[in-house]
């Protein structure tokens, strides 16, 4: 049975019970969200690792690594997978669309802990250009055969392109024009595909079968967005619209298959139009995790792409969306590399941290670290940081080791000066 499935004859299971201790949340709650499909648990299925998404509980965050037809590596592949876990992602999606896919994400699976996503249209895809030599030569049951192929591997969730159909599709005609154009590979081949073999998109006009094998599985079901803007401009536009429309009413199909549900959203979206983007999915919904790719909130950070991310997603993650997809500084320019993925893992955190301040209301570690600033405790600052390691060895190499302040002020450090004036009960963990 999937998670949801037993969440309905309310059997506790063990991602259950390890969501719930984690996130303390009363295990009753969270059952209950899982029924109705405002929460799913994710689990990596070799290495027995649970993560839970959706209401009331905390902003998760993926990291993508995957090769691509100019640059095919495995060793630094399973590297970077290796530094988005050490770097604190929740889940990593494995990407790869040139070299042996099989090989590729079996052995990125056998080296992480953290549950794996996969795009399976880039493999069915690849696979039709291999045999074909012409991707929208691929035939339709070929992707079936991939989701089976890949939930038989171990992936525990997939983005499935079922939204873009003929309707969505038209609706992209008829609006004609977008700036970005098109920016999802899935998204791109696929319409190729339909125009070129004038028929519908095969993963929705066969979702019931899509479902057969993910409910299988237990693999969780994320609503690709193939029609995402790449463009603040072409933030809810009528053919984005009309994808997240359809991706809706499918999720509510889905659930009540009894496989778990993800709906996606935008990848460029103005930072006025985040919170609408939020409410209209969740309302449309019926409140189901939200997994925003980014967003980016301006489209000339080329190189800073990370930060243009961190900004869209604390924003998304306050207004209620679940999981954020990191961006690296080599968005728009290139296949990250390990350092890349470090990078936007740590902004994506940071992004994640800002949003549950609101959402969640987790001011804790903010108030300790206040705390601990006010009384020179440097242990504590370290401690209550995002990136305690990262902190100490940037304090080491700008102070002496005897340093009562910091060099940044030296005597003249405002707590320091003022301390003798002022009591404070020191108890972190509790305001004083």
């Amino acid at each position: 049975m999937t998670e949801k499935e037993c969440a309905s004859k309310n059997i506790i299971t063990e991602g259950m019970r390890y969501v719930s201790e984690k996130e303390k949340i009363p295990a009753e709650k969270l059952v209950q969200n899982i029924i109705e499909g405002k929460t799913v648990i994710l689990r990596n299925k070799a290495k027995n690792k649970f993560v839970g998404i959706g209401k009331d509980l905390s902003t998760k965050i993926n990291a993508s690594i995957g090769t691509s037809t100019n640059h095919i590596n495995l060793e630094e592949e399973i590297i970077k997978a290796a530094v988005a876990e050490k770097s604190g992602a929740d889940t990593l999606m494995e990407l790869s669309v040139g070299g042996d896919l099989d090989l590729i994400r079996n052995e990125v699976l056998k080296n992480t802990s953290l549950p794996v996503g996969t795009v399976p249209l880039y493999q069915a895809f690849r696979e039709a250009i291999d045999t074909y030599k012409n991707p929208v030569k691929m035939p339709g049951d070929l992707v079936l055969d991939v989701i089976e192929k890949q939930c038989e591997d171990g992936v525990s969730f997939m983005a499935i392109h079922s939204g873009l159909n003929l309707m969505s599709l038209e609706r992209l005609k008829k609006q004609s024009y977008r700036y970005a154009g098109l920016v999802s590979k899935g998204g791109a081949y696929m319409i190729a595909w339909m125009i070129e073999n004038n028929k519908e998109n095969p993963l929705y006009e066969r979702f019931g079968d899509v479902l057969k094998i993910l409910k299988k599985y237990d693999t969780v079901l994320s609503l690709g967005n193939g029609l995402r803007a790449g463009a603040t401009a072409d933030s809810f536009d009528r053919a984005y619209m009309q994808e997240l429309l359809i991706n809706c009413e499918l999720c509510d199909i889905a659930r009540d298959y009894g496989v778990q549900t993800i709906v996606e959203g935008p990848g460029h979206i103005p930072i006025d139009e985040i919170e609408a983007n939020v409410k209209i999915q969740k309302k449309m919904s019926g409140d189901a995790p939200f997994y925003v790719l980014g967003p980016l909130v301006t489209d000339v950070a080329a190189g800073y792409d990370h930060i243009s991310s961190a900004v869209g997603g604390a924003l998304s993650s306050s207004f209620g969306a679940d999981f954020l997809c990191y961006v690296t500084p080599a968005e728009h320019l290139g296949l990250p590399s390990a350092e890349d993925v470090e990078i936007g893992v740590k902004s994506a955190k940071i992004a994640a941290h800002i949003g549950d301040m609101v959402k969640l209301k987790k001011t804790g570690d903010d108030l300790n670290i206040s705390k601990a600033r006010r009384d020179i405790d440097w242990g504590s600052q370290f401690k209550y940081s995002i990136d305690p390691e990262y902190s100490r060895t940037v304090f080491k190499s700008k102070n002496e080791d005897d340093a009562a302040g910091c060099s940044m002020c030296g005597e003249f450090c405002a707590p320091l000066r003022v301390k003798k004036y002022f009591r404070h009960e020191i108890k972190y963990g509790k305001k004083s």
